[in-house]
């Protein structure tokens, strides 16, 4: 697959003369100031301390990283983040415009070209070689931004995940002020782009020398780049209007509140010492109170859905139902962004599958049916304690394995003392006759030491219940 022009590292410079002389009006004047205008802010955020300083930060951080985060995706996010900043570098886009720099002619040189009516300017093939290279930075920047926001994802996630926080709350630093500074870069060349499609124009209708016969520039950088760029692109232009027409805004409001602060000084003179009465401000800001009003407004729209599904869930009278009724729910959650009810909601869906096919084949499934409408009536508004039937398999065979453990080791604990007590009687009977035949005692007595005897070995039993019963087993 050929690649394009533009997406070649070193774009092969066109053999041909890089200045022609062109007549030179006004309108050239104001196109070719406006170009250099934005080529020195261009140049400006290339060469800047502060990107060179977070590269040099990505850098140390990915030497550092190499061996004991190799195979992370977060460590694989920044290589690749590396390597966009590599291939600017590589591209030499701040050679390209500094030659461009010094093609324009300067202020002196364009107030005598005025004179004159002619002046030199760069030539066709040159504006089409610089517009490649711009378009080719220009998607360069877009892949950056696209590369920064997955690797800022993943560095979010651990901190979430609470590992490696310190690290992570760096990453997301260094990638954020990056994102800012590539996104400035991206702007910018979208503005340069223009102003050199329209200097082109004009020098292609005076000296027209093609370079570019297999590749048409495209109108507009909207057009070239993809849409999440193109809207960003478009975001800023409109930002930057509005901001204009704010600060218009705002310089015709001060000079006005001047005027007539200067007019009220000369009529009115205020003293100090008394307290002054100021006018009360009428137009409060009220969007606070519109939040919380939207909130209310969506917490009843929430409970009033979840509440009408409850409804027919308990009405379904086969899976089927059941099954549409949740697949309606699942997407209503995935719109609201309720992850944890979708979660839940989704492996009922699962279930509601696997029993609607039994269901199919004729089976009666009518006791797992109203099984089924708690777990989706707890499942849509999660409170209180989790069904055994929604709790995982592993879940259930943990807590089985250690009921039976636990209930091998009481079992075990009370076949030792039975051994023991067994151990014991043959002994006690010899004692016991012993002493009979020594002090002569009654028969009573001797059926009140058995039973006392009997008694004690049934609360050592108890005690072990006890102890069993303390742990919840």
């Amino acid at each position: 697959m050929a690649v394009e022009r533009w997406n070649r590292v070193n774009i092969p410079f066109p053999s041909v003369v890089s200045s022609v002389r062109v007549h030179f009006s006004s309108t050239t004047d104001e196109h070719v100031k406006a170009l250099l205008v934005e080529n020195e802010k261009v140049l400006k955020l290339i060469r800047s301390q502060i990107l060179q300083a977070e590269v040099r930060v990505l850098y140390s951080l990915l030497y550092a990283l190499n061996n004991s985060f190799r195979g992370n995706k977060t460590l694989k996010g920044l290589k690749q983040v590396e390597q966009c900043m590599n291939r600017l570098k590589d591209m030499k886009l701040d050679v390209a415009l500094q030659e461009l720099t010094d093609l324009c002619p300067n202020k002196i040189q364009r107030q005598l070209s005025m004179e004159a009516g002619e002046c030199d300017v760069p030539s066709q093939p040159m504006l089409e070689w610089l517009c490649l290279k711009v378009l080719g930075a220009a998607q360069l920047m877009s892949c950056t931004l696209d590369r920064c926001n997955r690797a800022f994802i993943l560095s979010k996630q651990h901190m979430k995940l609470e590992e490696f926080i310190v690290l992570n709350v760096v990453l997301t630093s260094m990638l954020s002020r990056l994102w800012v500074i590539c996104r400035g870069v991206l702007v910018s060349l979208s503005t340069l782009y223009q102003h050199l499609l329209e200097l082109l124009r004009e020098v292609a209708n005076a000296q027209p020398m093609p370079y570019l016969t297999d590749f048409s520039l495209p109108a507009d950088m909207t057009q070239f780049l993809c849409p999440s760029d193109a809207l960003l692109l478009t975001k800023h232009s409109a930002h930057v209007l509005h901001a204009k027409d704010l600060k218009k805004k705002q310089q015709r409001r001060n000079t006005s509140i001047k005027v007539e602060d200067q007019g009220q000084r000369r009529k009115v003179k205020e003293d100090l010492g008394v307290a002054v009465g100021r006018d009360i401000v009428l137009n409060t800001d009220l969007k606070p109170f519109l939040k919380v009003f939207r909130n209310f407004t969506e917490d009843r729209h929430t409970t009033g859905k979840t509440e009408r599904f409850k409804k027919q869930v308990r009405e379904a009278t086969t899976f089927t139902d059941m099954l549409t009724h949740l697949e309606e729910m699942i997407e209503w959650f995935k719109s609201q962004k309720m992850e944890k009810e979708k979660r839940l909601l989704t492996f009922l869906h699962l279930k509601c599958r696997r029993m609607k096919c039994l269901e199919a084949a004729g089976y009666n499934v009518q006791r797992k049916l109203r099984t089924f409408r708690q777990e989706a009536c707890w499942a849509s508004s999660p409170q209180g304690s989790v069904p055994s039937t929604c709790r995982s398999s592993a879940t259930a065979r943990r807590n089985s394995l250690l009921r039976t453990r636990f209930h091998s080791l009481r079992s075990r604990f009370k076949s030792a003392a039975m051994r023991a007590e067994v151990k014991k009687k043959p002994l006690k009977r010899r004692r016991k006759r012993t002493e009979v035949s020594a002090s002569g005692l009654s028969g009573n007595d001797q059926r009140n030491r058995t039973a006392y005897k009997a008694t004690s070995q049934t609360t050592d039993l108890d005690d072990i219940d006890d102890i069993f019963a303390s742990l919840g087993l």
